[in-house]
């Protein structure tokens, strides 16, 4: 058992009658990580959270939680909360009293529990008092949020805990997960919204139909991946586009019609060409605008890594 782990999966297997839903699965998560898992719909990500909270068990392979070996059980393991497929609420209730039972359901008050304060936390001290059948998708997200933070985890698993959420709702719950995972508790985070992962994840795993496609650090995933098309705005656009048509292992894909920015071009490229690449501009006195992935690395490998797998079902 490693005591660094808040997770720790070898060779899961799960079926639901003739469907293979998880097969051979790997899973490491770090204490203090937050951890990304990404896939297509019916990849296994929804069974696998599920094995992490305790929702169903293993047909075969291994599952520590916390660095306890979980047994063929159908528990949530001590430690652990989070919500799969939206959370569960009491829509008669108010936000407080929703949280306020889920108190006393494991014998605490709601004083000592810190009720209060997660709703501080998420972001609903103002509709605190509000029934949640008013609230918006967004709202009763960070609702289930903060019931999970109730249980003060070590280990949080949260299934598209982005969904419905305006840029304030999003700066709550990022700002949560950071603080939850620098004070040393592992998260796994599901979702469809790379530009999510991309800012909050340290590691990430992929799966493709019930498998591992790739598990490890966001900058190895970059590193290891195909070229990559990249905006680059400058106020010299045309020194721009003369400089890349000459530059090696560089390619202009689009030009400035196709975007509806005359000074922009779109270049494809290997990460150590597009280094060479602005070094020559700097040296020829082309000032940088802009210059970032027209789609992030993570969502490129996602569908390179992807797609073959879903087009042979």
């Amino acid at each position: 058992m490693d005591s660094l782990l808040a997770a720790r999966a070898r060779g899961i297997t799960k079926c639901f009658g003739d469907v293979v839903a998880l097969d051979g699965v790997d899973l490491d998560v770090a204490r203090g990580q937050i951890h990304g898992l990404v896939g297509p719909n019916g990849a296994g990500k929804t069974t696998l959270l599920g094995l992490l909270l305790g929702l169903s068990v293993a047909d075969g392979g291994s599952l520590e939680i916390l660095g306890t070996p979980v047994r063929r059980a159908l528990t949530a393991p001590d430690g652990v909360a989070g919500f799969v497929d939206g959370p569960g609420l009491y829509p008669s209730l108010t936000a407080r009293q929703n949280l306020t039972a889920l108190a006393a359901l494991r014998g605490r008050d709601a004083r000592t529990a810190g009720v209060d304060d997660v709703l501080d936390q998420v972001g609903l001290t103002d509709v605190a008092d509000d029934q949640a059948r008013g609230f918006s998708l967004g709202m009763r997200q960070r609702l289930g949020l903060a019931a999970a933070l109730l249980t003060r985890p070590r280990l949080l698993v949260l299934d598209e805990p982005s969904n419905g959420l305006d840029p304030a709702g999003k700066r709550h719950v990022h700002g949560v997960l950071t603080r939850l995972a620098a004070d040393g508790t592992g998260v796994v985070l599901s979702s469809h919204r790379m530009d999510d992962l991309q800012a909050l994840c340290s590691d990430v795993t992929i799966l493709a139909t019930g498998r591992v496609v790739f598990s490890g650090p966001l900058g190895k995933l970059a590193a290891e991946h195909r070229e990559l098309d990249y905006r680059l705005l400058t106020p010299d656009p045309h020194t721009a586009r003369r400089l890349a048509a000459e530059a090696p292992g560089i390619r202009i894909v689009d030009d400035a019609g196709a975007r509806h920015d005359a000074d922009a071009l779109i270049l494809r490229a290997l990460v150590p060409a597009l280094d060479e690449f602005v070094a020559r501009l700097v040296g020829a006195g082309v000032a940088l605008r802009e210059l970032a992935p027209v789609v992030s690395p993570l969502e490129a490998a996602f569908l390179a890594l992807t797609e073959p797998q879903e087009s042979g079902r």
